[in-house]
């Protein structure tokens, strides 16, 4: 899953931005301390978090290797922002339930799942962590707090 992600993020963006991008997968919980070693190492300037059932168990360790090593994250999912991920940027899922439920609506009234038109996410959200940002040393402009759908302070 995600492959769109990486494929997007290693694409002309990173060149046109005169940024290096360094792919770190996590498979394992217990990889996690070793990762953020890693990026240390090779002293990242920024974090981008891709959702997964793993690391949503973990988001707690997460964001303490990230208040811990101190790269300026963004994550796919708002959880992690509540969790202490400094952004989240990502589809709203609340919106995408709801759009769910119309179609088993459609089909419990008799519509056939094959003539239902298949839809992309239209609605997304972005929440920005001031605590986190405040830990981080970080000020975000007043233009970008007026642009989320949430900030948690």
């Amino acid at each position: 899953t995600g492959h769109w992600l990486i494929r997007e993020t290693k694409g002309a963006a990173p060149r046109t931005l005169g940024v290096r991008l360094q792919l770190v997968e996590v498979r394992r919980s217990d990889e996690l301390e070793e990762r953020f070693a890693e990026m240390t190492r090779e002293r990242a300037g920024g974090l981008l978090v891709q959702g997964s059932s793993m690391l949503m168990s973990q988001r707690t360790q997460l964001r303490d290797l990230m208040l811990k090593n101190r790269p300026p994250s963004i994550c796919t999912l708002r959880e992690y922002a509540e969790a202490g991920c400094l952004i989240s940027y990502g589809v709203d899922f609340a919106d995408l339930y709801r759009r769910a439920a119309g179609f088993v609506d459609k089909i419990l009234k008799g519509a056939r799942p094959a003539d239902l038109p298949v839809e992309q996410p239209t609605k997304f959200e972005l929440v920005i962590n001031l605590k986190t940002a405040r830990a981080l040393g970080l000020t975000i402009p007043p233009s970008i707090l007026q642009q989320a759908d949430a900030v948690i302070e």
